[in-house]
């Protein structure tokens, strides 16, 4: 089905706004577009892809599905199936339907998606042959390169994805991961002190001050080191700079719960898991700060209002249920 004048002008603001990360304006322009042409299948793959963008899965899906009940060859609508399982966990499920997207769509970011699939599968070797695959006609890929690269650490291969790293350096100089990458492996052969400090003189300098990667290197070489409260100073730096970045988060709660200090911990923790509901160790984590300070109604509490966000989250529905239980019992014995 062909786009109107109206549809086309209306979906082509709609992605300008998902670039910019406005997605109600994007949301609203598409659901415009859909009024003139509700059956259009581009412009339902379109509002999928923006829910997807809102953490709004369990409607992504069925925009997917009902698009795939009469195209079941649609990319989109197998890409956004692809997304829903891959946050779902279930992997294997989410590499099915990327494959079937990239028969239809040769467009390098699905087969991205099938190469970091794989690497979180731990199929190495198929992950840098999908990748690969590109890299022979697009040398000078960035996310490609970056996504080997990180593959390449995974597997022990630290020289190879430092050069990678440096090509990566020269390409885009501005590239704060990258940097802090390089800064990283170059310093695995040094002894933990010698790195800790160089990196301290480096976020001091005035162009790395404001860097959040390299203030959460720091982090966690001095995390390492059972430095734990600077190293709590330094993730905090680096979730001011960086607040969407759930591992700056995760790493200080980690730390104040190293240092006995749970409700610190405790209020790091819980906003990673706002950001990342699907972090078992997280979970895990705040599970038994809760518990063992006798605050499971507080526990509850948190998983009730992230389970509003996300109720497409199987797993943290059980666990709400079995918390639940688990204090009809505790009030039970008083």
């Amino acid at each position: 089905m062909e786009l109107s004048r109206f549809s086309r002008i209306k979906r082509e603001k709609a992605i300008d706004f998902r670039k910019r990360g406005q997605f109600r304006e994007a949301e609203d322009e598409l659901k415009e577009a859909l009024e003139e042409q509700p059956e259009s299948p581009a412009l339902r793959a379109s509002l999928a892809q923006v829910y997807l963008m809102q953490e709004r899965l369990i409607e992504a899906r069925a925009l997917a599905e009902s698009i795939l009940t009469e195209d079941p060859r649609h990319p989109e609508a197998l890409y956004v199936l692809g997304e829903f399982f891959s946050r779902q966990e279930k992997l294997e499920e989410a590499l099915q339907y990327y494959r079937q997207a990239a028969l239809m769509d040769k467009r390098p970011y699905i087969t991205l998606r099938i190469a970091r699939t794989l690497r979180q599968m731990e199929r190495y070797e198929e992950a840098l042959s999908t990748l690969d695959s590109v890299l022979l006609q697009r040398k000078d890929n960035r996310y490609f390169l970056k996504e080997k690269a990180v593959l390449l650490n995974r597997m022990k291969r630290g020289k190879e994805a430092l050069a990678i790293y440096e090509e990566l350096r020269g390409l885009y100089p501005g590239d704060s991961f990258v940097h802090k990458e390089i800064v990283r492996l170059r310093g695995e052969d040094r002894r933990g002190e010698d790195t800790i400090q160089e990196l301290e003189k480096v976020v001091r300098l005035p162009s790395q001050k404001d860097d959040a990667q390299m203030h959460g290197l720091l982090g966690q070489k001095l995390k390492d080191a059972g430095r734990l409260r600077e190293a709590v100073a330094e993730f905090h730096r680096a979730g001011e700079l960086d607040p969407e970045n759930s591992y700056f988060a995760r790493q200080e709660g980690y730390c104040y719960y190293g240092l006995g200090e749970y409700s610190e911990a405790v209020e790091g923790l819980s906003r990673a898991f706002q950001k990342d509901p699907y972090d078992f160790y997280v979970k895990g984590t705040l599970k038994k700060i809760y518990t063992s300070t006798g605050r499971t109604n507080d526990f509850i509490d948190l998983l009730e209002s992230i389970l509003k966000e996300h109720p497409e989250n199987v797993k943290l529905m059980g666990t709400l249920q079995g918390m639940k239980k688990r204090l009809e019992k505790e009030q039970k014995k008083e």
